[in-house]
Formats: structure tokens, C-alpha cells, sequence
């Protein structure tokens, strides 16, 4: 019997070949249009990640707690422990990191960091042949920062073992350099601080993040305490951890550990992620609306082929069908488009995405890339198809629901 059924539903598919296309054309566009727009917005958003990452780590440590109560407190009601949490807020900090030797043998306890550099910031003007510029400075260990961020991978000019073999010489930022004019080589004057510093350009480095190639520069980290005055304290920790999805538990754990401000990429970057977000979801919502109307498609052809069926229906029901094989005729027409459709969409996604990377894009701000970039993830696909499913079977149930309640003496005695 499920055999005749499918039999049936399949010359009932190909006897309303123009409908069903257009049905069919519809879930293929919405399955494919999906992917497209959830592999754009996670793609961007990825690439906005890996490029925080790569610039300014996964969590970061600064400055340390003046309050002595800490944020959790312990108190016992009726023999139960209970754990209160206080918030920091509107707690009093003591500037930067007193004794970073001591803080990171703290951090060497914790299995879940890779990497610890302390960084000393600061502001100066740095001057070329013709001009000057205010900068932020970064007094850094170039063995350590390179194990929590991508400078080694954002040097476009120049090299980085030049700057560490060097301790009088600076990594600029390219869009410094370019308002400078600056080359490989060059002596510049470092302003401000204690006083003045002749330096020599190592090395250009571009991250993609447009304020932080305007304005920042490298140095080493003695050569900044001695510049900036800040020989023993001012310094704040950069991080990188195993899996950075976890920096949020991470940095809770380290902050009640060690007392200081600590502070994860997701929380730095909440406007963005929540902006990215937005995104994702206002296009899912958008582009699912197609498959609704698909599957509204669906089920007028189906509806409109129940009522001209009645009469076929009520003479199977005679010769032995039940109701539920009535039902089943339609529900296997669903499924029959449904495959075709998912088959055909996920296909179409996958040669539209792969094209769409292709397509060139000059982007320059909260990171810089030459092409649209897209993110293949199988979640995608599975979201896609589970949306279509949801939309396409309820066209269908509703009249294989009403096949099935046809009543095969009825409607032959009404017929004669």
C-alpha cells in the first residue's frame, strides 16, 4: 500500500508540474538565500573576531581592586552555604599592575591561558621629517606578545626580528607611516614622557582596525618604562586562552583570584557582537520569509487538488483505502518536493557562497579585507532545512487532514 501511495502522489506531482515548480522554485531560493545570508553575517563577524584577537587578545588584566571584600561572599543560613555576589562597579582602583612577575606566576596556574604579555601604554608625539603625530604607545616583550596576538602576521613592511634585536627602535602602524611618510630605516623623535627619543623605524604593521593603525605604535618595554617614567607599575596583562569562547568564565575565575580588573574580548566588544547579532537574526527572519510563502504555495495547490479529487478519493476509500492512505498520498507529494527542494537548495547555497567569496570588497574600519567573507558552517544548512520542513509539512497536513475526512459513501451519492 505505501508503495501505490507514493505512486500516486508522484503522478499527482507530475500532473501539476507548473505549480509544483514554482513551488519547488521557492523552497530552492529560500534554502539557498539562507545559507548566502547566514554565511555573510557569521562570515564578517568571524573575521571581526579572529581580527580582535590577533590585536587585542582575549582577556585583559589592569587594574587592581582597592576593596577588600572581593565580589563573592560566603554566608551559612539554616546549615546551607550560600554565595552572595557584589558588584564591582562602583569599586575604587589602584592604576595598573603593581607586580607583574608575581601576577603572572599567579596566571601560570591556570591550564587555560597560552600566553601572557604585559603591555605598558601610554601617549607620545612622534615626529618624521615633516610633521608630527600624536600616538599611543605599547612597550611590549616581542617574544611574549607574539603568543597572544597576530603582530608577527600583521608586519607588512620591515621585520620583526630587526625590532627585537633593537631596543631603540619603534613598529608603527601603516596609516602613521603614511601620514608621515615614513620608510624602513627612518629616524624619528619620540615627544613627551620624560623627554625626547631618537628612534628607528623597524618595522610597519597594518591590523585592519583603522583607529588602531592611526594611532598606535610599538616599543620596547624597558625603553617605555624609561620613556614613559613607569619603571616598576603602570603595566596591564594581554591574554590568550585555549578557546576564547570561554574568556567570559575565564576572566571571572582570574578576577577573584588575583583582585585586579579583569576584562574578556566579549565584554570590550558587546556593541559590535550585539550589532552582529542583530544581524544574523533580522536576515534569517527576512529570508524565511520566502520558504513561508513557499510553503503557503504548497498548500493552495493542495488544497484546490483535494477538492477536485473528492470524487477520486471517495472511489479508493471504496475499494479499500483508509484514511490514512488517503492522507498519505498528499503528505508524500510534501515530501517529494520537500527533498527535491532541499536537494536543489542546498546545492545552489553552496555555489552562490562559494561565488559570493569571490567577489572583491575593499573594506577598511573594525577590520580590513579585499572580499566579502563567508563562514562554512553546516549550521547553516541545518537551520535552512529545518525551517523548510516546519513550513512544508504543515502545507501539507492540513489537506492531507481534510483528505481524510472524506466520506466515500457521501460523496458517491451525491456524484450519481
Amino acid at each position: 500500500m505505501k508503495l501505490l501511495n507514493l505512486e500516486l502522489a508522484w503522478k499527482y506531482v507530475i500532473g501539476r508540474r507548473r505549480a509544483m515548480t514554482m513551488s519547488l522554485f521557492g523552497i530552492v531560493l529560500g534554502i539557498a538565500f539562507f545559507v548566502v545570508t547566514q554565511a555573510q553575517t557569521s562570515g564578517f563577524e568571524a573575521f571581526f573576531v579572529k581580527t580582535i584577537l590577533g590585536t587585542n587578545g582575549a582577556i585583559k588584566i589592569s587594574d587592581r581592586f582597592q576593596d577588600m571584600d572581593g565580589t563573592v561572599s560566603v554566608s551559612s543560613v539554616n546549615g546551607k552555604t550560600r554565595f552572595h555576589l557584589n558588584s564591582r562597579e562602583n569599586a575604587r582602583y589602584i592604576e595598573g599592575i603593581s607586580n607583574p612577575r608575581l601576577l603572572r606566576k599567579a596566571l601560570n596556574q591556570f591550564p587555560q591561558i597560552t600566553g601572557i604579555s604585559e603591555i605598558l601604554e601610554g601617549t607620545g608625539s612622534l615626529s618624521g621629517i615633516s610633521r608630527s603625530q600624536s600616538i599611543e604607545i605599547h612597550g611590549i616583550k616581542i617574544k611574549d606578545h607574539i603568543m597572544v596576538s597576530d603582530l608577527e602576521d600583521q608586519i607588512i613592511r620591515g621585520e620583526l626580528n630587526e625590532f627585537n634585536l633593537n631596543p631603540m627602535s619603534i613598529l608603527v602602524g601603516s596609516r602613521i607611516a603614511q601620514r608621515l611618510m615614513l620608510k624602513i630605516g627612518d629616524r624619528v623623535t619620540l615627544n613627551g614622557g620624560t623627554g625626547n627619543l631618537q628612534l628607528r623605524v623597524a618595522g610597519l604593521f597594518e591590523t585592519g582596525v583603522s583607529q588602531i593603525d592611526k594611532h598606535r605604535a610599538y616599543l620596547h618595554l624597558n625603553t617605555a618604562k624609561a620613556f614613559l617614567g613607569k619603571r616598576f607599575s603602570g603595566s596591564i596583562l594581554q591574554l590568550s586562552v585555549k578557546d576564547p569562547t570561554r574568556a567570559p568564565q575565564i576572566s571571572a575565575q582570574i578576577q577573584e583570584t588575583i583582585n585586579h580588573r579583569t576584562v574578556s574580548w566579549q565584554e570590550r566588544e558587546r556593541v559590535w557582537l550585539d550589532v552582529f547579532k542583530a544581524l544574523r537574526i533580522s536576515s534569517a527572519i527576512t529570508v524565511s520569509s520566502i520558504l513561508l510563502l513557499s510553503g503557503l504555495g504548497i498548500f493552495n495547490v493542495f488544497a484546490i487538488m483535494v477538492i477536485e479529487k473528492t470524487r477520486d478519493i471517495a472511489i479508493l476509500r471504496s475499494m479499500g483505502f483508509k484514511p490514512f492512505d488517503a492522507s498519505a498520498v498528499f503528505l508524500w507529494q510534501g515530501a517529494i518536493v520537500l527533498t527535491v527542494g532541499i536537494t536543489l537548495g542546498i546545492i545552489v547555497g553552496l555555489l552562490s557562497t562559494y561565488a559570493i567569496s569571490q567577489i572583491p570588497l575593499r573594506i577598511r574600519g573594525i577590520f580590513s579585507t579585499d572580499s566579502f567573507m563567508v563562514n562554512w558552517d553546516s549550521s547553516h544548512y541545518y537551520s535552512a532545512i529545518l525551517i523548510a520542513i516546519v513550513f512544508v509539512s504543515i502545507a501539507s497536513w492540513i489537506p492531507a487532514r481534510r483528505a481524510a475526512r472524506i466520506e466515500p459513501a457521501k460523496i458517491i451519492r451525491e456524484t450519481l
